[in-house]
């Protein structure tokens, strides 16, 4: 899958999918890691909603680590944490993933 398509599945289909199938307590924190990458690829940003985001990432990447095995979490999943100061300095990051070059991708292998 390609980045674009693996954000669409974090952000729409995960909160969906498996609404019914897990604990309230496993829902509810792939809920929230879903919301984080809904919330810091919108459009419109607000400081004061991305500080209220920065200190909760923290807690939901505690969450997570306590319901996943140890050996599922390296680097990648500490990535959060400083997308964050990435938003608060470059501005939304919708302009600044590489989507666009990879919809090029697929139209150039067709």
């Amino acid at each position: 899958m390609k980045s674009h398509d693996c954000h669409v599945f974090m952000q729409t289909l995960i909160p969906l999918a498996f609404h019914d199938l897990l604990p309230k307590g496993i829902w509810d924190a792939l809920m929230e890691i879903s919301h984080f990458f809904r919330d810091i690829c919108s459009s419109k940003l607000n400081v004061d909603h991305i500080e209220r985001i920065e200190m909760n990432i923290v807690e939901t990447i505690c969450k997570l680590e306590m319901i996943f095995s140890p050996s599922f979490f390296d680097s990648m999943e500490h990535l959060p944490v400083h997308l964050l100061f990435e938003v608060k300095v470059g501005g939304p990051v919708q302009y600044k993933w590489m989507y666009p070059f990879e919809r090029l991708d697929i139209i150039g292998a067709m």
